[in-house]
């Protein structure tokens, strides 16, 4: 029998099809994306693509965007919906038609029910502030965002930032994934990181799965996170051994350092963190894809063949075409921890990256780090 709707004091029978439509519609689950990078344009094209799939979901997939004016004098959000392709940070790539970029924090969020918050990690905080209040509860987050907030009672990973500012439960997802070859669908895999609803972690995975991107979800968002994070610390060292072309042999040693120094760090930092987490795409995976491809990567190379003489926000504003590099100031972040906890002995190569990206050691200093004293 069909439904029944109340008008004027009479019974109305309800066309059957419509209210089921309705019904449907008012109980679509609505993705935003807050941010429109190079990753976050990657993001809401693997999102479009499965919105439209899944009946679960509303087709349409809005972008944040930090409003620019492009060389022509078009703003990029125009840009982006004129051509269904973000034609700066993602030139060639068509995103989806169900993608609408809007420049409108608050209109871009409103009435979302699954936020995918992937911008650089400076910007967070700022971005937290400004949606303050405007989020119901019971919406669902995820960080796809490398690196981590410091303060004078200690690290804050961007996933916690977001919870605790927004009032909301924050998935991760890291892997490896440079965002270029995954918009050409090129097969990759990443890691989702959940805390204890295993049935969300299945909803991220549903939303982020292709053919060409398998997702895996893994009981512990810190560990995760931090492999994310601080992979970005050793592909800069990795990029100051190819910049002194020192050779694959010292390549290969640095990464294992770097790795063990990776979960040393993490498990010191949360007990929680597993072993088997550094063995998933967001582990060792992730850490292999930076050092051989990675931005951080190709700048810190680049610092290191000019002796150092260069400046990394030079060489990144030249270098980049506005993306931002994380590991510099991961390291920095880093070595804040370190110092303050009186760590620094145990991380001599995560001290020395710093020290070299700062001016105190040479380049060359990333092969000699287990001989320096480190300051305490």
């Amino acid at each position: 029998m069909a439904p029944e709707i109340q008008q004027d004091g009479e019974t109305l029978p309800q066309n059957n099809n419509t209210y089921t439509r309705d019904h449907e519609a008012l109980h679509k689950t609505k993705v935003t994306v807050v941010g429109s990078g190079n990753w976050g344009s990657v993001a809401a094209k693997l999102i479009a693509s499965n919105t439209l799939r899944l009946s679960s979901f509303h087709d349409e997939v809005r972008m944040w965007v930090f409003e620019e004016t492009l060389p022509s004098g078009e703003k990029l959000t125009d840009a982006i919906n004129r051509n269904n392709e973000n034609v700066k940070y993602l030139p060639g790539i068509k995103l989806g038609k169900n993608v609408v970029a809007d420049p409108d924090l608050d209109n871009a969020v409103n009435g979302a029910n699954m936020l995918v918050f992937v911008t650089p990690h400076q910007f967070m905080e700022g971005i937290c502030k400004r949606l303050v209040g405007k989020i119901k509860g019971d919406v669902e987050a995820i960080s796809l965002i490398k690196g981590m907030e410091v303060k004078m009672e200690g690290p804050c990973m961007i996933s916690t930032l977001i919870s605790e500012q927004l009032g909301i439960n924050c998935c991760v997802l890291m892997g490896a994934n440079i965002a270029n070859e995954i918009a050409l669908e090129k097969f990759s895999e990443a890691t989702v990181g959940y805390r204890e609803n295993r049935a969300i972690a299945e909803k991220w995975v549903h939303l982020f799965s292709t053919p060409y991107f398998i997702v895996t979800p893994v009981q512990d968002v810190e560990g995760v996170e931090l492999c994310g994070t601080l992979k970005n610390v050793v592909a800069i060292a990795a990029g100051f051994v190819d910049g002194l072309e020192m050779g694959n042999n010292t390549k290969a040693a640095i990464m294992r350092i770097g790795l063990r120094e990776m979960k040393a760090f993490s498990k010191m930092l949360f007990s929680s963190v597993k072993d088997s987490t550094f063995f998933e795409s967001c582990g060792v995976a992730d850490l292999i894809t930076t050092c051989l491809g990675g931005r951080n990567r190709k700048v810190a190379e680049a610092f290191a063949r000019s002796g150092g003489k260069r400046s990394f926000d030079e060489l990144e504003a030249e270098m980049l075409q506005g993306q931002k590099l994380q590991g510099v100031s991961t390291a920095k972040e880093v070595y804040e921890v370190l110092s303050h906890r009186g760590w620094l002995e145990f991380f001599p190569l995560f001290a020395t990256v710093h020290e070299i990206c700062i001016g105190s050691l040479p380049p060359s200093a990333i092969v000699e780090h287990s001989e320096r004293k480190p300051e305490l």
